[in-house]
């Protein structure tokens, strides 16, 4: 059984580029497709294979999870993981640690499990959005004992009726996604709306709709802010996981901080992930990307410009695009991020920290950020345990000497080579960033 706990933290000094970055970068699995797939594996008739998946805290915690309630979930193998459905149960505890798919995926499908099932996570975890989540779960069916925030428990008796139910899920896509992917299961399926302002990061909910479709679920989604799933078998099936969009960000940012080519090796197929998006921001900041046979490619001039962008669908990208706009040569608004304070951490308020302390220039609005370039100076740049703090820490670092992350051990979260893969990018093989 590997080790789930947080590591203890390190602190690191990311590396200074002295000239034009040229490298080519193989990343990780998608951690949202292999939470996903990991989910609809366990809920399937037969067994699922995921290739090329994620193997990092995040979807560690998930396995386990899935584990602890009876599935046969195998990760020997890092480029090949197995999953046997097997009749849930309990009793069972599951640690969520910090992430929201766990937090988020996993209660309702122990509300088809037969017993006690008690979540629990790190401290940021248990103060992260749930109620919309749990009420739904209730009138649903499920009897689960909740009050403001973790432990939880779900008391499943192996069934959950389903129906129709209303959700505020503004604060997380996740909150939807996490009904949607048991709900096959569900005696009357689900129609599930959506009632509030509009559900950030959807381009991971359209990833939950395509990849319940490709496990066979009937599933219509044609009526804004309505999905109306039908009752029903998943079928196990083979998953190929793409190349992680988000985790690319930094590294393509970092052709554009330098002058320099970068290119993400691994081209993806389906399209299920935001990478249009990315890379239309990336070309705003003053890139110039392409999709190659050879994956996807960035090549920067040296000047980064500002930008004005709505994040409401990629608010993920936030913390890389705000280390861009702090290097950038003109001012920059981001926005369409209130929902971020339900992160790992406020990361809203963690990027005004975190950048000020380097000499920017940031002020927070009521749903972003506003950034004045100006001169930026060495400093300590506060992560949060947040692993998307520590890549935006990292590519102004390439910029600005000294920039020390009091911690880099969070970016073991999404991707634990994340060190080694950066200092390889910046220097060559053989560094490893500065330590202490």
């Amino acid at each position: 059984m590997p080790n789930l706990t947080a590591p203890a933290h390190l602190p690191w000094t990311a590396p200074t580029a002295s000239g034009p970055v040229t490298a080519t970068v193989r990343l990780p699995g998608s951690k949202s497709m292999t939470a996903r797939a990991l989910v609809l594996g366990a809920l399937s008739l037969g067994a699922s294979t995921l290739r090329g998946p994620l193997r990092a805290r995040d979807t560690e915690l998930m396995a386990a999870g899935l584990r602890a309630m009876g599935s046969h979930v195998s990760t020997a193998d890092d480029n090949l993981w197995l999953v046997r459905p097997r009749p849930l149960g309990g009793p069972a505890r599951i640690d969520v640690g910090a992430a929201g798919t766990v937090l988020r995926f996993l209660p309702p499908v122990a509300g088809l499990a037969d017993g006690r099932v008690t979540f629990d996570g790190d401290q940021r975890a248990r103060t992260r959005p749930m109620a919309p989540l749990i009420g739904a779960l209730r009138s649903l069916g499920a009897r689960v004992d909740f009050t403001a925030g973790l432990p939880l428990t779900v008391h499943g008796i192996g069934r959950v009726t389903g129906g129709s139910v209303t959700i505020d899920a503004s604060a997380s896509s996740q909150l939807l996604s996490g009904l949607l992917l048991a709900s096959p299961e569900f005696d009357r399926g689900l129609s599930v709306r959506h009632a509030g302002p509009p559900v950030p990061r959807a381009p991971h909910l359209r990833m939950t709709v395509q990849m319940l479709r490709a496990a066979g679920a009937g599933i219509d989604d044609s009526r804004p802010d309505v999905w109306v799933v039908e009752p029903g078998r998943l079928h196990g099936r083979a998953w190929d996981i793409e190349p992680d969009l988000l985790g690319a960000a930094p590294f393509l940012a970092a052709a554009i901080v330098t002058g320099g080519t970068v290119t993400v090796a691994g081209r993806p197929r389906s399209g299920i992930q935001a990478g249009a998006r990315l890379l239309e921001l990336l070309r705003d900041m003053g890139g110039s990307p392409a999709v190659t046979r050879h994956g996807l490619v960035v090549r920067g001039t040296g000047t980064v410009h500002g930008v004005t962008a709505d994040l409401t669908d990629v608010s993920e990208l936030a913390p890389v695009l705000a280390a861009l706009a702090a290097v950038a040569d003109s001012p920059s608004h981001l926005y369409g991020m209130a929902h971020l304070g339900g992160h790992e951490t406020d990361r809203v308020a963690a990027l005004v920290e975190g950048l000020t302390s380097l000499g920017a220039d940031v002020t927070q609005d009521h749903d972003g950020l506003r950034i004045r370039p100006r001169p930026l100076h060495g400093g300590t740049f506060a992560t949060h345990d947040d692993h998307r703090l520590a890549h935006a820490a990292a590519v102004i670092g390439l910029a600005v000497d000294g920039v020390r992350l009091d911690d880099v051990t969070c970016t073991a979260k999404t991707m634990p080579e994340f060190p080694r893969l950066w200092s390889t990018m910046v220097h060559g093989p053989g560094s490893v960033g500065g330590q202490g």
